[in-house]
């Protein structure tokens, strides 16, 4: 029966237990220079410090156009990779893994920061306006940005990157037939329509190596189970070493619900477990707020890792209560999360902890 303060090896890394911090992005913290700030280094320290095995680090554009807003974190150039460094390393001294979510946002992008691009035209934030669809030479492009970042982040001494791949971004654009009607290599079956990210996983190693985790946030649904899992075993072939299952643009499968522990969403999560086991880790995300529901999914072996947001957002000792029963503040869970633009000090359980 696996605990979860049980270590588990993530590509060729050792992650102290079964928690991992979801990224979740700090609008307010960066500047519009996309930089790490000293808010960034304590935000992630903090949570390191209280025992979370595997930090994620927020959704970060891959090109300055790609941004949900003009204050969100980049490693679109050089420059940023020093802030990122000291992230990681206030991460490390603490012994936490950490990755980085790398991300463009495609036909949802900001109009303030950029063009809404994507596979195919279709409706934007704007259902009035269309986005443009991408050149073969663009979707090129577009990789090579994804890669650099990465690269970026090796250097910043980053244990991974995680492929921002779902909750309707670019990659996930790609994947799903609403968004994408293309007719040539990057459209139509599974094989094409996960191509884009396939693509980018395997320069990605070539370029970082066999050392550096490549994880993808998929989608458990695209818009059914069976397809979503098509998709991510095009993943798996291509080399990713951990998928972290979430939620997507289409949800069209009756057969997700619900369950007595747990929600549909976490449901994602055990039902890829159940389908990759033993051979690729699989987290779940979503609505777990409590270390009584950490301790079942882990000690059922329902998933090989908990993804935890809002919990540990409210209060980063949500892992220590998890490994050890120690006290610690639950989420109120508020129908819009107070822990968004500017809203950090407005969190009830954060105030509460305070």
């Amino acid at each position: 029966m696996a605990k979860v303060s049980d270590p588990i090896i993530i590509g060729k890394k050792r992650v102290k237990n079964r928690l991992t911090m979801a990224p979740t992005v700090k609008f307010d913290y960066a500047g519009d220079d996309g930089k790490v700030t000293e808010k960034h280094i304590e935000h992630y320290k903090e949570r390191a410090q209280h025992e979370c095995g595997l930090i994620c680090v927020e959704a970060t554009a891959v090109s300055p156009d790609g941004r949900f807003w003009k204050n969100h974190m980049g490693l679109w150039e050089d420059g940023q990779i020093e802030g990122h460094k000291k992230i990681v390393d206030a991460c490390h001294e603490e012994g936490a893994v950490v990755l980085i979510q790398i991300n463009h946002t495609g036909i949802t992008s900001n109009p303030d920061c950029g063009e809404a691009i994507g596979p195919s035209a279709v409706p934007t934030r704007d259902p009035e306006t269309l986005s443009r669809a991408m050149t073969l030479e663009e979707i090129k492009a577009m990789e090579e940005k994804f890669v650099s970042a990465a690269v970026r982040a090796q250097k910043a001494g980053y244990d991974g990157v995680q492929l921002h791949g779902c909750h309707s971004y670019l990659i996930n654009q790609f994947i799903s037939k609403k968004t994408n009607l293309r007719t040539d290599e990057y459209g139509g079956s599974v094989e094409n329509r996960a191509r884009f990210a396939v693509e980018i996983i395997k320069a990605i190693r070539e370029k970082c190596g066999d050392d550096f985790i490549i994880s993808i946030r998929t989608p458990g649904i695209e818009p059914d189970v069976v397809t979503a899992m098509e998709i991510a075993e095009e993943y798996v072939k291509a080399g990713i070493d951990y998928l972290q299952v979430s939620t997507g643009i289409e949800w069209d499968d009756p057969t997700v619900k619900d369950e007595a522990e747990y929600n549909a969403i976490v449901s994602l999560g055990v039902r890829f477990h159940d389908h990759f086991k033993g051979r690729v880790p699989v987290s779940c995300v979503n609505g777990i707020f409590e270390p009584k529901t950490i301790d079942y999914l882990i000690k059922n072996e329902l998933v090989d890792t908990v993804d935890l947001g809002r919990a540990i957002l409210a209060d980063p000792a949500i892992c220590e209560a998890a490994l050890t029963g120690a006290p610690f503040v639950k989420c109120f869970n508020c129908p819009r999360c107070q822990y968004g633009p500017g809203m950090p000090h407005k969190c009830p359980a954060a105030m509460k902890r305070a």
